[in-house]
């Protein structure tokens, strides 16, 4: 059989195992992800998979550089990839997708064992995502073109308002409160 037979054989085969499976995805024809861990968790992560063009008689490309693992500390992602890479010579020539995510799904505490189980404050500074209340800046009151005309014109040369400009208001207010001038 040639590696293309081989790798189409593979891939109905992924398909029948992980039906339903949310943890597995599809990226490509070639590029399989499986997420180990719950979702949330500071100890899960996303393993990927992808063929070469001669896998199975060479080995696929083990990576955890996904988005999703971020936080996860390079001496594990290193520790992870190592253990599967060790793996890998005993499968060449046979179908080793499945029985690499196995592996991990098998030995998922060992290998995430030197995860912390709470973020470490040196990886993510908590201050750049919880926004400081008291540097929230007071919002100013936007006045319309004609409220700002007569503003201005209520002033005289000095910038100053004139002796008695709220005479009227004053008036007004006190006819509200019921006080009699």
């Amino acid at each position: 059989m040639s590696n293309k037979e081989l790798q189409e054989e593979e891939l109905e085969v992924l398909h029948s195992i992980y039906d339903g499976d949310d943890s597995f995805k599809q990226v490509d024809q070639t590029t399989f992800q499986y997420k180990y861990g719950e979702e949330g968790n500071h100890r899960s992560f996303v393993l990927e998979i992808s063929w070469t063009d001669d896998y199975p008689e060479h080995s696929p490309n083990i990576k955890l550089d996904a988005f999703y693992n971020k936080h996860i500390l390079s001496n594990v992602k290193e520790t992870i990839k190592n253990s599967v890479e060790e793996q890998i010579p005993d499968l060449i020539g046979c179908a080793m997708t499945y029985t690499l995510f196995e592996y991990v799904k098998e030995n998922y505490p060992e290998l995430i064992s030197e995860q912390p189980e709470v973020p470490s404050l040196i990886q993510i500074d908590e201050d750049k995502f919880q926004p400081d209340v008291a540097k929230k800046k007071e919002k100013k009151e936007q006045l319309t073109k004609n409220q700002k005309r007569k503003m201005y014109e209520r002033m005289n040369a000095a910038g100053e308002k004139p002796r008695g400009y709220d005479w009227v208001d004053i008036i007004k207010h006190l006819s509200q409160s019921g006080v009699q001038t």
